[in-house]
């Protein structure tokens, strides 16, 4: 495990969702999911201009980035413009077909969280050649099929997870389609924690959805547990 990033942050990875989360704001989403328990956040607006994506990154950070880390999706310049702007943001996530993850890297610095998405074979053992230190974490998955993803891989299933998982020492996250009632068979599998889209962001409870996850999974946060 990197330094950059305690274990525990990997315990409940909030995916956000705008959409999903109206009629109420990502940060107020945000926040009620790290008041119940989340550990980490990740900003996804895929279609958003750059200046509204880092309007939301800050604001997003400006809530609870100083509780837990908080990552965007694939963007490394909305990264560095929001640090630029002084908000607590700690990394960025990457998929397969955005920013190559060791360009990334040497963007970003060595300072920052970096994630990256894998699910097949050759894309884990590649992620695994990496120089050390490269990636923080992986996202494997899709765990099930989910609309937040249209175009993900094909969906691994609790088995397919764990095979996945097998085949590298980096801390692996569930992604895609992740319920609740998954989450201890996920981390029997080798699941370092719970990546977790609209199982927050479409729930009217975002803070018990969170809090609902974390003990299904079995890592309850201390102050989640208080």
């Amino acid at each position: 495990m990197s330094a950059r990033l305690d274990p525990a942050a990997l315990t409940l990875h909030l995916v956000t969702d705008t959409a999903l989360s109206a009629p109420r704001s990502v940060p107020d989403v945000v926040a009620a999911a790290v008041a119940g328990g989340a550990t980490m956040v990740q900003v996804r607006e895929k279609h958003a201009p750059a200046r509204d994506l880092v309007a939301l990154l800050v604001a997003v950070a400006e809530r609870v980035g100083r509780d837990v880390p908080v990552l965007v999706d694939d963007r490394a310049d909305a990264y560095l413009a929001a640090r630029a702007a002084g908000a607590p943001v700690a990394g960025v996530h990457v998929g397969q077909s955005d920013l190559p993850v060791e360009l990334a890297r040497r963007i970003c610095g060595p300072d920052a969280v970096l994630g990256l998405s894998a699910a097949t074979a050759p894309e884990l053992d590649a992620a695994a050649a990496l120089p050390p230190g490269t990636v923080d974490y992986l996202g494997v998955g899709a765990v099930r099929a989910t609309r937040t993803k249209p175009d993900h891989p094909e969906p691994l299933g609790v088995e397919g997870f764990a095979r996945a998982a097998a085949r590298t020492a980096l801390p692996c996250l569930a992604i895609g389609g992740v319920r609740v009632e998954d989450a201890a068979a996920l981390r029997a599998a080798g699941a370092a924690g719970l990546a977790v889209v609209s199982g927050i962001c479409a729930d009217p409870d975002p803070a018990a959805a969170a809090a609902r996850y974390v003990r299904a999974f079995g890592r309850v946060p201390e102050e989640v547990a208080r």
